[in-house]
This record gives C-alpha cells, structure tokens and sequence, in this order.
C-alpha cells in the first residue's frame, strides 16, 4: 500500500489546529457583534434618551416663560391713562399707535382694545379694526371678571390662538376690553426643524400646539392613528421586531418611536414628544460595521500567518540550536559576574558598616560640643564675677558664684551623660518632674545669655504645679535648646523679646515664642546638622536631640511660624496621672 500521499501526524495536527483556530475566530466575531449590538443599543439609547429629555425640558421652559411674559401685560395696559382716556371720550385716533408702540417692546403677537360692545377700536393689526368680538370668550370672560383671563380660542383657517385679557375701567365704571394675543404658534413653527415631534396639549387632552398642523384640535391618540396613504412605505419600515428588546413606547406613522412627556406647569398643560430610532441605528450600524471589517482583516491576516508559518518552520528549526549554544554561554558569563558582584558587595558592607560607627561618632562630637558651650559660657561669666568680688572683698558673695559653678560643672556631666542617650535609649525610670521648677532651673542657665542681650522675658506660668513624668535634666536640657535658639532669632531685633507659655490640659504645653525673622524651611527644621545659623554658632543638632528626647517622654516637639511674625515652638509632655499618657511614656 503506497502511503507517500498521506500527510505525516505532525502536519495532521497542526491542519486540526488551524481549523479550531478560525472556527474560534469566526464564534468570537459573531459573540463580539451581538454583545456590542446589544449594548451600544441600549447606551445610544439611553444618550438619545436623555437628549429628549433635555429638549423636552428646555421647551416647556421657553413656552412657560412666554406665558407669564405676557401675563402682566393686560394688567399693566388696563392701567394706561390714555386708554382709558379714549374709551371715556370715544376718540380713538392714537390709541391704535399707542398699542403699535407698546407691541414691539412686549414681543406679543398683537394687542386688541374693545369697547365696551365688543367692536374693535385700536389694534396693532389694523386689519381688525371694526371687527366685533361680543361672542369670543377673551370679551365675555374679561368683562365679567376683574382678573387676567387667559384663553384658548379656536380660529376659523386652523389653529388656536393665545389671549390674555383684562377689562377697562375707570373707578367702578367698565369701559371695555384690553387684549393681548400671545404668539406661541413660533414655538411650533421653531420646533419643526428638529427630528423630534412635538405636541402640547390642554387640560382636556386637545392638541394645541404640535409640529404636525394636521394633529391641531385631536386627542393624541387620534392623532398617532392618522395615517395618510402616502405614508404607506414609512409604515413598512417597521420590521418583524422593534428595534429595542424595551417595549415600545409609541407607535409613529407604524414605526417604533420614543415618547417623552412631561408636565407644564400652567393651566394642566403637558408636552409630549416623539424621537426616532433612526440615529441610533446609524451610530450602532457604523460601530458594527467597523468590528466585521476588523474581524475580515484579522482573518485575512490569519490566513496570511498561516501561510508564512510553514515557510518559516525550517528557519527556526536550524536558528534554534545556534540561540541555544549562545544562551549558554551567555548563562555562563552571567554565573562569573554574579559571583564579581557578591564578592564587591560583602567589601561594600563592611566600608558602609565602618562609615557608619566614623559617622555616629561626630555625631556624638558635635553633640557634646553643642551642649557644652551653654554652662562654660555661664561659668566664664561667673567666674569674671568671682574675680571681680574677690578684688572688692565680698567673700560671701564670691563664694555663691563659686557653687553656682560647681552647679554648672555637675550639670555639664549630666549633659554629658545624657547626650550618649541620644545614641542609645537609656534605661533609667523616669521621676515626677514640676515643668515651672524646671523652666526656672533653665532660665537660671540662660540668665548670664539673658542679661548680657537685654532680652525681654515675658514668662506665664500657672500657680498650680504642672507635673510629668520624665527625666528632669533631659527636659531642661530641651528647655535650654528652645529658649537658646529664641535667643538667637533675635539678634537682628531692635527689641528682642521672647515669651514663655506653660499651661496644663491634656497636656503639659511649653510653648517658646520670639520675635524673630521666624522658620523658611519647616520640613528640615528637626533633622540633624540642618542650621541656618553662621558657621561656628552651631552645628544644627540642638533641634534634633531635643525632638529625640520629647519623644522618649512620650510627647511632641513642633514648630510654626506665628501670625505676627517670629517662630512658635511647642513641647508637649502627658501630665503626670494621665495612664494612656504614663503608658506611652514609659
């Protein structure tokens, strides 16, 4: 048996596969159409809805606003001196230009003035002069009520008019009928150029005012079912099934149309309107036609890619064991210079780690150095001091400088002490502290600084202790940094002057203001070695190690700049009692 014809498995398989391949293409394209069918239906739908509804609102709006427009107009009119005047003398030679004046200032379509028997003696369309109106309802209503009577009166070529009316009078005396007749036929004449069809009808269900002539003086129903023969092929668009799965909600001429209807807010008045589904077939169709003539070019390509793919099969097969022999030597070459890398970051570690103990260690330096200047230059001044009453022979008080300096020196090992806490979190409990006693301890420090910049302390202080929790020394040590850095931020003051606040609430709040230029950069301000002082007046680790120590207590450092000028600062410790507070201290 000569097998030679038969095709091998391999090609089997790969022709199985092209057919599933394009009977997958061929279900996707029709899923695609009818999901995009049946959504962009309902979206174009809906957009067409909401446009109805738009225009629809906007109609009755522009319709309403006429109405009360003219409203006014009889009222006014039946007040007029020289109206009234003609009708008394019967002399009605101006009147007809009077009306003519007022009617282009109104916008009405025109204005009628009837004596006192219906006969027309002044109008702006002169036309009607002469003309009896004894039996219109505008005449009768008018004269009987001392009121605006609005009416619908049917007129003898087709159509309705729009009266406003109000009788004339002179004291209890009537004297006729003013008339003015409100043109809303340009509404429908306006509304004709649109897709749309428009009706508005009264409190009966008559049309009044429509777009289709034809339908004036029906109910609407009457209206829809009137079809003319020449209507005939229109009447065969409507297919098997509306153009919608949502029911229809009218049938136009024996199409499917969308209607709309809202209320008017004037006499049971309503407006209704009739849209086609036209526009939305076209936007939906172009979109349709759009995804088949994709799915034709994808096919197309398909077959194309099929084609192609047999040629390049060969190919790949003799490209695929050169990209191979290179993928191994590039593995290769990728293992040496993983090891390269590893071998240079464990030398990187060890630099960064030595750089890293060099660097805590100026830290620490800068520190002692920053926290130290403070009592030398207090003992210096102390010290000059003591010399002075040496030479004057006042032991007594030489000696009380002297324990003042044997204060400093003890409090600058304390400094010393605490500013390696700054580095590490020290483990001593914390005591009750009286923030007043501490603030008048740092103001004692500052006192040599105070005096010698004629500073102006302002210091608030309540009478009652304000107690916390924490280390004495270390809130002085805050305290000191505040009032310091106030100090500086005042030497370019005429009259530096820095107030001190304590209160107790929720909080123990110190607060530190100054008169000062204040703070540009609020967002560097507690981070270390950031100073805007001149180089050698500090090193920019005050803030920062004062930040660290509130934050050990369990409080809040900040600062801000004041509404008058100068820097606010605010240290914020929990009051001794408060067990949230104590806890989050400890």
């Amino acid at each position: 048996m000569d097998n030679s014809a038969d095709p091998d498995p391999q090609t089997r398989t790969i022709n199985w596969r092209v057919r599933v391949a394009l009977a997958v293409l061929l279900l996707l394209a029709v899923v695609v159409v009818s999901v995009t069918n049946k959504l962009l239906t309902d979206r174009f739908t809906e957009s067409t809805r909401n446009r109805a509804e738009l225009r629809l609102a906007l109609y009755s709006g522009n319709l309403l606003s006429e109405l009360r427009q003219n409203a006014v107009v009889p009222q006014l009119l039946a007040r007029d001196a020289e109206l009234i005047g003609a009708l008394n003398s019967a002399d009605y030679t101006a009147s007809t230009r009077r009306l003519i004046s007022f009617v282009e200032e109104i916008g009405a379509a025109s204005l009628m003035l009837l004596d006192i028997d219906g006969r027309t003696v002044a109008a702006t369309d002169r036309s009607r002069l002469g003309s009896s109106h004894r039996a219109e309802p505008y005449f009768v209503d008018a004269i009987r009520a001392n009121a605006t009577i609005f009416t619908v009166a049917p007129r003898e070529a087709g159509g309705y008019g729009f009266f406003y009316s109000r009788r004339v009078q002179s004291g209890s005396d009537v004297l006729g009928v003013i008339a003015v007749e409100v043109d809303l036929q340009k509404f429908g004449r306006a509304w004709a150029g649109i897709s749309d069809a428009v009706i508005v009808t009264d409190s009966t269900g008559t049309i009044i005012l429509t777009t289709e002539p034809r339908w004036r003086g029906r109910t609407e129903e009457e209206a829809l079912a009137r079809q003319t023969p020449q209507n005939a092929i229109q009447r065969a668009i409507q297919a098997t099934a509306d153009w919608t799965a949502q029911p229809t909600d009218s049938y136009l001429e024996g199409e499917a149309v969308m209607r709309l209807e809202t209320r008017i807010p004037f006499r049971g008045w309503r407006m209704a309107s009739f849209t086609t589904y036209a526009s939305v077939r076209e936007r939906v169709n172009g979109v349709l036609a759009l995804e088949i003539m994709g799915f034709a070019i994808l096919l197309a390509l398909s077959f194309y890619a099929l084609s192609r793919r047999t040629a390049l099969r060969m190919a790949l097969f003799q490209r695929e064991s050169a990209e191979l022999r290179t993928l191994n030597a590039a593995l290769q070459r990728e293992i040496a210079e993983r090891k390269r890398v590893q071998e240079t970051l464990a030398v990187a570690e060890q630099t960064l780690e030595q750089s890293s103990k060099l660097a805590a260690l100026g830290e620490m330096s800068a520190a002692v150095s920053h926290e130290l200047n403070q009592p030398l230059a207090a003992m210096k001044t102390y010290l000059a001091g003591a010399r002075l009453l040496l030479r004057r022979n006042r032991l007594d008080e030489a000696l009380s400088s002297f324990g003042r300096i044997d204060d400093l020196i003890e409090r600058m090992g304390g400094i010393t002490r605490q500013l390696k806490s700054y580095a590490r979190k020290g483990q001593e409990a914390f005591s009750p502290v009286d923030m007043g006693d501490a603030l008048a301890s740092a103001l004692s420090m500052m006192e040599p600084q105070l005096r010698q910049r004629h500073v102006q302390i302002n210091r608030i202080v309540p009478d009652q202790p304000v107690q916390v929790m924490g280390d004495r020394l270390r809130i002085e040590q805050v305290m000191v940094n505040l009032l310091r850095n106030a100090i500086d931020a005042t030497k370019s003051e005429a009259a530096p002057k820095v107030e001190i606040l304590l209160t107790a609430g929720e909080t123990a709040t110190l607060t530190v203001r100054d008169n000062g230029p204040g703070i540009e950069d609020l967002d560097q301000l507690f981070e270390p070695f950031y100073t805007t002082k001149q180089p050698g007046d500090g090193v920019g680790l005050g803030l920062a190690i004062s930040s660290g120590i509130v934050n050990d207590l369990g409080g809040r450092l900040t600062a801000r700049n004041g509404q008058a000028g100068g820097a606010v600062f605010e240290m914020q410790l929990p009051i001794m009692g408060d067990e949230h507070s104590t806890q989050a201290a400890e």
